[in-house]
């Protein structure tokens, strides 16, 4: 039998090992139903109704649809090559022309011009990084701080001039006047159902009662819409020919251009898209407290940012990390340092599995790594056992160390693309 010369046992067995660790969805179900069931074991030890109430999760939904926005918006700009750090300022632009638009023609207007607002941003960043060739990280940076002026000098003179009608409407420099709201979507009979076994605080079944009131039980109309983007992004860049030649600009633009691609078109394109995603996350940030306000997106473009890192560059990856972020935003509003208590032992719980995949695995470094999981998980329990709360600064704190340490643990296992970040200037590969 023959062997390639290339190929190293090492290699063979990391081949082996990569496609035994291959999630497939038996596995992705038994995960979460495990996951369920450690939750629903650390609400009943600790107390914490809140942990899995619906009001949680609705929140978390919530707090997840313009973390996933942004992270989806970065997942196709970089797919096609171009690192988007400005997605924030995208955002902000967002949140504007929502405010803008819809406290004049409603929220539905909103969403529209949320959309516009973010995607000529993201043309924007293609005209600096694709046509001039700019740094993409400086072009970005460019953005954040030019839409942040941007939108307050347009406040200024749009919401808040003396004696305009935007004015009289209780806009002032700093927000926009309030706009109608946007209808929800409620599944009739059966969101009262949930809700009633969810009372009885069961063990499991209570809690999946409660998680699944939270997709059934007014539900906005935008995040019904992210979760149809979502799908659609995975179908159009994975199951299209459009999606393999805008994924090739970010692969290797030269290969492409020689192949007949126009690379400049493709990214063009998925910046446009980009913007308008994060531009949409904008929207509903705006949509959800019925005015623009400065400062709204509150560095959630940055956390996008993160989702996508965390997610590997794949739609599914991203939607749940900003499920993630999500659920530890929500818990500053609904849980507070009572929930955020109970999550101590979840997370030393957690440490410790981790340890444990560590140590199979049987590499050295991974033993390390497995000790000071061990040494955290300990420290997290006295923690837990000495107190009886959370100091509401760490609760403020908690989405932000949770981005921090969810990169660290993901940073051995990603593969972004191989063109990401590098300029390219057409003819190269003639």
């Amino acid at each position: 039998m023959s062997t390639d010369v290339n190929t190293t046992p090492e290699t063979r067995r990391g081949t082996a090992g990569t496609a035994r660790r291959r999630l497939t969805y038996p596995v992705v179900l038994l995960l979460l139903a495990g996951g369920l069931v450690l939750f629903s074991l650390i609400r009943v030890l600790t107390g914490a109704n809140d942990l899995t109430s619906s009001n949680q999760f609705s929140s978390a939904l919530s707090a997840a649809v313009p973390i996933g926005l942004a992270g989806l918006g970065g997942l196709w700009a970089e797919r096609a090559g171009v690192v988007n750090i400005g997605l924030e300022g995208m955002m902000m632009l967002g949140t504007f022309a929502a405010g803008w638009a819809g406290w004049q023609y409603g929220p539905w207007a909103a969403v529209l011009a949320g959309v516009v607002g973010g995607a000529l941003g993201g043309l924007l960043h293609a005209l600096a990084t694709v046509t001039f060739g700019v740094d993409h990280i400086v072009s970005g940076v460019a953005i954040n701080i030019l839409a942040l002026g941007l939108v307050r000098y347009l406040a200024k003179i749009w919401f808040g001039a003396d004696g305009s009608e935007a004015a009289k409407a209780g806009g002032n420099d700093k927000q926009s006047p309030p706009m109608d709201d946007m209808p929800t979507f409620t599944v009739p009979g059966l969101s009262d159902g949930l809700h009633t076994i969810e009372k009885h605080h069961w063990f499991v079944v209570s809690d999946l009662a409660g998680i699944l009131r939270a997709a059934v039980h007014e539900v906005s109309w935008v995040t019904l819409l992210t979760v149809v983007l979502f799908v659609g992004s995975f179908f159009v860049l994975w199951r299209s020919s459009f999606g393999l030649r805008l994924r090739s600009c970010g692969e290797n633009p030269t290969a492409a251009e020689s192949l007949g691609v126009n690379v400049y078109r493709y990214k063009y394109a998925a910046l446009a898209v980009s913007g308008a995603l994060a531009g949409l996350g904008g929207a509903f940030l705006a949509i959800g407290v019925h005015i623009y306000q400065e400062q709204q997106t509150g560095g959630r473009g940055y956390i996008g940012l993160a989702t996508m890192i965390f997610g590997n560059w794949r739609p599914g990856g991203v939607a749940m990390g900003a499920g993630l972020f999500g659920f530890m935003d929500a818990l500053r509003v609904v849980g507070g340092g009572a929930t955020v208590h109970g999550l101590l032992l979840l997370a030393a719980v957690l440490l410790l599995a981790l340890a444990a995949w560590k140590v199979r695995a049987g590499l050295r470094s991974g033993r390390v790594q497995a000790a000071v999981s061990v040494v955290i998980a300990a420290l997290l329990v006295i923690w837990y056992a000495l107190t009886e709360t959370v100091a509401l600064e760490f609760v403020e704190m908690t989405p932000y160390v949770t981005t921090l340490l969810v990169l660290s643990l993901a940073a051995q296992r990603l593969r972004p693309p191989r063109a990401v970040g590098k300029s390219y200037r057409k003819g190269e590969g003639v």
